[in-house]
């Protein structure tokens, strides 16, 4: 089992915060990293932590993260989880960028900085937690006041939303639903839908998931 980060709750959540920064930086381990990192991420949640995180480049460190091979810096680093719990490794990992992206500074930071294609990287993961995360992440950089952001409803984008909205799984049909009806135009989802039946262009469904039968 992986130790805790070695670092001193009691140093303040700035300094604390910066610890693990150092850390996940200076680790040769993969075990420690994952843990630094979902510890990271269920910062994450709190407000009130938006402009340390960003102070410490923690953005960057969790968009860097998402082309990593492996999955769970992955998850960690863009996932949305289901409760607030520290050195959580399962599906409901600490929510990292999705969380993140609820915030305008945030959201701008992100764009600016060229995350959109390795968000939209994500939508091909196998691991669904992963998926959905990407999904909302999505979602949130489109709202409104956000800007005019080709990227976020491409024809690779809304072809792969097309496909999981015929998924299995209900949480991912139901957001790709809500994408495709609320963030993307009538015309963009009829091309799509033409090329989708003429191509193979797009990002497949995640290895876990097998499209409906329409």
């Amino acid at each position: 089992m992986a130790q805790k980060p070695k670092v001193d709750p009691h140093v303040g959540r700035l300094g604390y915060l910066q610890a693990l920064v150092t850390e996940f930086q200076e680790t040769e381990s993969q075990d420690a990293k994952e843990q630094v990192l979902a510890n990271l991420a269920n910062f994450a949640y709190d407000p009130n932590n938006y402009q340390y995180l960003r102070q410490l480049q923690v953005l960057d460190l969790f968009l860097d993260s998402l082309s990593e091979e492996n999955e769970s810096l992955v998850e960690f680093a863009i996932g949305l989880g289901e409760a607030p719990q520290l050195f959580l490794f399962s599906d409901a990992a600490a929510g990292g960028l999705c969380n993140l992206c609820a915030d305008r500074a945030n959201q701008e930071h992100i764009l600016q900085v060229g995350g959109i294609p390795l968000i939209t990287s994500c939508l091909s993961s196998p691991n669904e937690e992963t998926v959905l995360s990407a999904v909302t992440t999505l979602m949130f950089l489109s709202s409104p006041g956000a800007g005019s952001h080709p990227e976020l409803t491409s024809l690779p984008v809304i072809q792969c939303m097309l496909r999981f909205s015929l998924s299995a799984n209900a949480r991912l049909r139901n957001l790709a639903q809500i994408f495709l009806e609320d963030f993307c135009s009538p015309t963009q989802v009829a091309e799509a839908r033409s090329w989708q039946a003429h191509s193979a262009l797009g990002i497949p469904l995640p290895r876990t998931e097998a499209p409906q039968q329409p």
